[in-house]
């Protein structure tokens, strides 16, 4: 599994800790080792634009997600692209100051809600909300116990 990460604003970012949890994401799902994804951290202008031009909403948001699934998953020809998922650190630690957490348990939990909607996970509707969330918690709560 290969997760690229790029850091294009000034908030510290554990780099190697949050590519290791989203490659936990994907292995914790099944996803073929083959399987790559980018986590980017913008700045909130930079998420402004994107949320804006994509999803219609003028203002920066904490994560998007952009699925790809370019390549066949069942074809060991080569890797499967699943996406790009971005977060602004900004917003995340606005975020967690609201909910009186760290902003590495945030921005934790944000990588792991935009690798799940890369697989196919939404929170439309609330039975999809309630499977997307005990997801989030399961794969949280082994990696925490992998990474101690």
């Amino acid at each position: 599994m290969d997760v690229f990460v790029a850091n294009e604003q000034d908030i510290p970012v554990d780099h190697d800790r949050l590519s290791t949890l989203a490659a936990h994401t994907l292995q914790s799902e099944d996803v073929d080792d083959e399987a790559e994804l980018s986590v980017l951290f913008v700045t909130p202008e930079h998420m402004r634009r994107l949320n804006s031009h994509f999803a219609g909403d003028d203002y920066a948001t904490d994560v998007l997600s952009f699925p790809m699934l370019e390549g066949d998953p069942d074809d060991d020809d080569g890797p499967v692209l699943l996406g790009d998922v971005v977060v602004c650190p900004a917003v995340a630690e606005r975020n967690a100051q609201k909910a009186g957490q760290p902003l590495t348990r945030e921005l934790d939990m944000l990588v792991v809600h935009g690798t799940l909607h890369l697989l196919g996970y939404d929170h439309q509707g609330s039975q999809d909300r309630s499977e997307m969330e005990r997801r989030q918690r399961d794969i949280l709560a082994s990696f925490e116990r992998v990474d101690s």
